[in-house]
Parts: C-alpha cells; structure tokens; sequence
C-alpha cells in the first residue's frame, strides 16, 4: 500500500491505520467547521471532513489519496461536541450516563477529483455512573478534545459502557476496517 496523508492530529487515529499498517503522514490545516443546518448527522460529520481534506489538499498540492475524519456524537438528536473545560465535560457525561447516543463518523478520501465518502454509526448505552465516578474520569483523563466527552478505549469504556451496536473503533475515532476497504478502491 502507497503512503496517505492523514488530515488529522488525532492520537487515536494514527494509532488505529498503524495498527492496521496503513503507511502515513500527517498533515492538518485548518478548516471550517461550519455545516449547513439542512444536513442530516451523518452529511454534518462528512461534510466537516471533506472540509478538513480540502484544506490539507489544498495546503499540499499533492496527488496522495487524503485521508480525513469528523466524529460527533448525538443524543436525543443534540449533536455533543468536544467540552472546553471540566464542568461542560461532567456535564455532558452527566447527560449520557443511563442513556443510549450515536457515534458518528464521517469518512472523506481524496485524491484529485476523486472523492469516496461515508459516515459510519456506532451505538453505544452507558451504565447508570455517580457524579463520583464522573469526576474521577474527567479529572484523571481530561477528556476535553473528545467529542462527548470520553474516550471507549480508557477507564470510562471499560467500567461506563454497557454495550455498543457497531464498529468499536468507530468510537475511537476511526472504523478502520471501512476505510482499508475504501483505499483498496483507490488502490493504493
């Protein structure tokens, strides 16, 4: 497989294509993540994607396939972002304790004119968790550039999660096994 450029400063998705031996580089650049309110969640996550590929293609120049990614989460229909400080992290975690919410991905691969896009949805229930427990996780883990606030690969996911419906490294950020198939269409 031919190096890609991955569109992201994520630790966990350059951990995910190097579990999967997907040779990169990383490359960000800042982009807009505005949406249009029409679009559905899953056109939302892949729309800020394409957004975040454009930019690095555009900053690069180069006929690499671009690898970009968004994840959001959303709970009764409220997209959660990415908390700015402790108390927003508890309280989002606060709202997701004892409830089911999606995880969503949006996929973009570029390379010229050529695009290949998806979204991928995990579903995932938390167990019923006390503010003790909540603060524990926030204060030790500092969850603040995750969306919903958690990572399902820390304590969190071990003790907090009662079940997913879907990709676990969904969640992580990524869902690795889509994205290896959509390279091979490039085959890159």
């Amino acid at each position: 497989m031919n190096k890609i450029i991955l569109a992201s400063q994520s630790p966990r998705r350059k951990q995910l294509l190097e579990w999967a031996e997907v040779p990169f580089d990383v490359v960000v650049s800042d982009s807009d993540e505005m949406f249009p309110p029409t679009l559905t969640q899953e056109d939302i996550a892949i729309h800020i994607a394409r957004n975040k590929a454009i930019a690095v293609q555009n900053k690069t120049k180069t006929d690499q396939v671009i690898l970009a990614a968004d994840t959001i989460v959303v709970l009764n229909d409220n997209i959660i972002g990415k908390p700015v400080h402790r108390e927003e992290a508890i309280a989002i975690l606060m709202a997701l304790t004892g409830e089911k919410h999606k995880v969503i991905t949006g996929v973009v691969l570029l390379k010229g004119d050529e695009e290949i896009s998806f979204a991928d949805i995990t579903e995932v229930e938390f167990n019923m968790l006390s503010g003790g427990q909540i603060e524990y996780y926030v204060d030790k883990y500092k969850p603040y550039d995750k969306a919903g606030a958690y990572a399902i690969q820390e304590w969190i996911g071990v003790v907090g999660i009662k079940s997913i419906n879907g990709d676990f490294y969904n969640v992580m950020g990524l869902p690795v096994n889509r994205v290896v198939t959509a390279l091979n269409e490039f085959e890159v």
